[in-house]
Formats: C-alpha cells, structure tokens, sequence
C-alpha cells in the first residue's frame, strides 16, 4: 500500500531517503559552512550573517561551552529567546560541543520554565534579557549552573545594537527588572570562547541533538528525544519532497515561525543550511503591520506559516500589494489550512499552499502534499519517503479504508522516546509504532486528511462531529475573521458546538452565522451557541486553543440544555 501513495508522487521524488548521508548535524552543518562560506545565512533587523561568521562565532560558542564553563558531550544546554542571530549562533555551539539543546518557549510562565529545566536537567541556559525576570524567580530551584544572558541587539553591528538594546530597554520598556548576579554575558562568553581551544568530538548518529518539549498544553510538558539521525532522516525527508522546487545556494526563506519550535527549526533553520539558504529572521511575528514591512525589502523564495499567520497577513492591506514574483514556496503545518485561505492565497500569490502534516515526535514531518499538486483538497497529503503510516481502531486493528482512525507512524524520523518517562514512551510507542492521537481518513489514492484530534471530537447524540469541518465552514462566512469550534455539554445531546467567533465585519450576528451555518451542515453538526470575541487564546506558534476555551465554558458551567 505504501508504494501506491508513493507511486502517486512526481517522478522527481524518491520512494526511500537515506538518513546516514551525514554522520551528524555538525558534519551537515560545516560541510554548507564550506560549500558556502561568503554566502548569507541569516538574516535579521537588516543585519546579515554569512556562512563563515555563523562558523567562526558558532565554532566560538563551542568552544566557550566546553573550557569555559567546562560541560561535557551529552550535557543538555538550553536556549530561550525569540527569533535573533544569537539563536543559530548558539544552536549550532551547543551540537558543535556535543551537547544537547533543549529549546524553550520564551514566553513560559515561572511554572512552567522550571518544569522544563528541572525535567531536562539542564546545565546551563542562554536566555535574552527580556525573559531574565521569568528565570530568576526559579533558578535556584533547577540544576541548572550557568546562565549566559544576552540582549536583543548582541549580534548586530556595535551601532545598531546599541541602539536596538537602547530602544528596547529604555522607551519600549521590553525588559522588566531581574536580578541573576552570578550571569555571564552573551558577548563575553562570545569573546572569550574566541581565544579558546574547540575540540571536535566524536559524535555518533545515535546520539541525542534535541530535548524538544511537548504537550505543554494538554498536560505536563514532555521532552521528545531527537537524534541527530531522527532529524538528518527529515531533513532528507523535506528535502526530497520539497526539493524540486528549491535550489542550492539561492533561495530566502521567511522565517515567521520562532526556531525553538519544531517545524521552522527543521524546515526553516536546518533544511536551509544543507541548501546554502537564507533565513529571514523575524523576531516578532505578531507585529503583522512590520512584518509585511521586512517582507518588501527582499525577493523571498520561501514561506513557512501556520493557517492563522498566513489569514492574518491576507487582511493586511499592505501584505496584498507586495510582489510574490520570486515566491516558489509556501508550506502550511501546525494545524489545517482552511480551504478559505487557501483559496485566498493562491488568488493572491498565485501560488498554492502545500500543507503538510507532522508533531514534534517525528522531527516533524509525516505527511506532504506532492509539490505538483494545483488546488487545497483539505488533505495532509502522501507519507514523505521511507514513512509507513496505518490507521486503527481503539483495539489497535487496522481500519477499513475509508473508515476513521487512528494515524499511527513507522520511520527513521521518530523520536527515541519521551525523555526519562518509560511508562509515556510505552503508551504512545507500540511495536515501533508511534500513536499519533491525530483520527484520519484515507482515500483511495492513499491521501490522507486529519478529522480531527480524538481529544478534540465532538459527541452529539452519539454522532461524531469533527471541529475542522466545522471551522472550514464558517471561514467562509465574509464576516468571519477567526473561529474555533469546541463541544461543550448539553443536557439534551450531551454534547452540542459552541463557536468562539472573531469577527471581520461588525454587523456579523449569532443568529445570522447559525443560519449560515444550518445551509451547509447536517442538523447534529449545527452550532447551538455564538460567542464573539476580539481575540482568541493561541499557542506560541499561533495554533487556535480549542481546550482552553473549553475549559472556559466547563469552568463558567452556564451551558444551555
């Protein structure tokens, strides 16, 4: 069966991938850095970094890691800032010393960062002076014993830095007062690390690259161990894929999505290294007003972007004069890509949106739409090469095509397990299985589409009703900016749709969307109750929070029968 998905890939795309073409990511990494040292790498507040300062000052890092603070291979280090030049500076350090990089999201509450750090058994953290007060209120309760602290304009040009760190500081007021006496600064640790020994070490393919944290909002955040191998199997994944499409030392990539999550830190961050790419950095991607001004400024080949990052920069005005001449590529993940925007976007750029489907325990990616597809079937598209997928029931049973269930994955991309939680890496890993939680349908060409997660699935009078569908729906009322579609109980269904509206045009109604909404769905599937919004809760990558509007409503207890 999976030849026959694979069979329906362009000729351009190869059935298998071979995930031992480099022995690790450190061996990836300075082969670009070689192939393309005077090229640029990273881009960031107009500043450029090339190849071969990203090797010199990553090498440097490393090499501060290492006699500095005297860490050993294996030591986990981790990095909590948003999308700046320290981040591939310091990523690349940390895999060049042979430790393992634990990412964090910067905008953790004190509770959870000290879970993170605790759980992980971090050394050391480097972390942007923004976020110092959030690490100061738990540092003494974690292992770790090193803090390198830097400011938002550290890598950029002693001018602009200081002007950047001025700004930031003292008129936006971004940093809130902390007190960590015993940190080393960035540019510090950056200068001394210059004047030290880099060891390379031995680095098998086996060996763990990232602790990439996950569940964080459906329970008790666990790291996913990541190999070298699991994330050099993706790259050669995304690359075979995708590749077509792309060329070797010439495409920009848009990099809206933070790097301490899984699907740019592949896709952008570490694909584009091994293809001698650019990378956009953009540090805050909900200013959409200056994001669509960076966009101007440059011939972008690429984006990445989850459904709402890519809605919101369609109802900027701005954004839809921009010229997508050079654009080749653009790749939705996360979370479905409503047919809507879908629509939307290739109307405007001319160009279709591939979504593609993963989770952070397969490094990410499981799932594309081939590269030659030309219209938004809702679909997550084929297995990438050397990928097994099966759907099955909840005894474990193979589905009937056509039938829901549950999408369970095989390949050199999953992860080794959940980091020191056997009982959780049991429960989700099943005879090299990887249970997704994620239901699907297959159809008869092997496409696969995601109904929905099984903790998400509505139950209305035993019906099952799927908020995708519910969502794609109202995305097509013209009064409807953002919608999330959540069950909440009734005495007479047990469960009934509630929706979560933010509205585009303010005449919008409850009762107008319901009727709306009654012309195209089934009568179980019809929502019972409208409440507007100006906002809804999001996670750090913009992906709509259904559970905790949920929980909201159990909370409030004021459902209708």
């Amino acid at each position: 069966m999976k030849k026959v998905w694979l069979n329906r890939y362009p000729e351009d795309v190869p059935a298998e991938i071979n995930p031992d073409r480099y022995q690790s990511l450190v061996e990836l990494f300075e082969h670009s850095c070689v192939r393309y040292a005077d090229q640029p790498a990273f881009i960031n507040m107009g500043e450029t970094m090339t190849f071969r300062k990203l090797e010199e000052r990553s090498r440097a890092f490393a090499a501060y890691l290492q006699e500095g603070l005297g860490l050993n291979p294996g030591d986990r280090v981790a990095l909590m800032m948003p999308n700046l030049l320290q981040y591939p500076v310091a990523l690349f350090g940390i895999l060049r010393a042979g430790m393992v990089v634990v990412n964090v999201n910067p905008l953790y509450t004190p509770r959870e960062l000290e879970h993170q750090l605790k759980d992980s058994g971090a050394s050391a953290i480097v972390i942007v002076s923004n976020f110092a007060h959030t690490l100061e209120k738990v540092v003494s309760n974690t292992p770790v014993k090193h803090v390198i602290l830097t400011r938002m304009g550290d890598q950029l040009s002693t001018a602009k830095g200081t002007l950047i760190n001025f700004v930031v500081k003292y008129v936006k007021r971004l940093v809130p007062k902390y007190h960590l006496p015993d940190a080393i600064s960035f540019r510090r640790a950056m200068h001394q690390g210059y004047r030290m020994q880099y060891v390379k070490p031995e680095i098998e393919n086996s060996a763990l690259a990232f602790l990439q944290y996950t569940g964080g909002t459906t329970g008790v955040a666990k790291g996913a161990m990541l190999t070298h191998r699991n994330m050099l199997a993706n790259i050669e994944q995304v690359k075979a894929t995708y590749g077509p499409l792309l060329f070797n030392g010439k495409e920009l990539v848009v990099t809206a999505l933070p790097l301490y999550h899984i699907f740019a830190l592949t896709m952008n961050c570490l694909l584009f290294i091994e293809l001698g790419g650019q990378n956009l950095l953009i540090t805050n991607p909900r200013d959409i007003p200056g994001l669509v001004k960076e966009l101007a400024k440059y011939p972008f080949t690429a984006m990445t972007g989850v459904n709402t990052l890519f809605n919101a920069l369609l109802n900027n005005p701005e954004f839809q004069k921009l010229d997508f001449s050079s654009l080749h590529l653009a790749a939705g993940g996360g979370m479905p890509v409503q047919h809507a925007v879908a629509e939307r976007w290739e109307k405007l750029t001319g160009h279709y949106l591939l979504e593609g489907y993963g989770l952070t325990e397969c490094s990410p990616l499981v799932s594309v739409n081939p590269h030659d597809i030309d219209y938004h079937s809702g679909s997550i598209g084929l297995p990438v090469p050397s990928t097994d997928v099966r759907l099955v029931n909840d005894e474990g049973e193979c589905v009937a095509p056509g039938e829901p269930g549950e999408l369970c994955v095989k390949g050199p991309q999953v992860m080794e397990g959940y980091w020191n939680r056997p009982d959780a890496t049991e429960e989700i890993m099943q005879d090299g299985w990887l249970r997704t939680g994620d239901v699907a349908v297959m159809d008869d060409e092997g496409f696969l589409r995601i109904v929905d997660r099984k903790k998400d699935m509505i139950l209305v009078s035993g019906f099952n009703v799927y908020p995708n569908e519910i969502e794609d729906v109202v995305m097509q009322h013209s009064g409807v900016q953002e919608v999330a579609a959540v069950g909440v109980p009734s005495q007479a269904s047990g469960e009934m749709v509630k929706l979560f509206v933010v509205k585009k045009e303010e005449s919008l109604t409850e009762e107008a969307l319901i009727t709306f909404c009654r012309r195209q769905l089934t009568g179980y599937k019809v929502p019972k109750q409208v409440e507007f919004r100006t906002e809804l809760p999001k996670s750090n990558v913009g992906k709509i929070l259904r559970r905790e509007l949920r929980d909201e409503v159990l909370k409030a207890g004021d459902n209708k029968p």
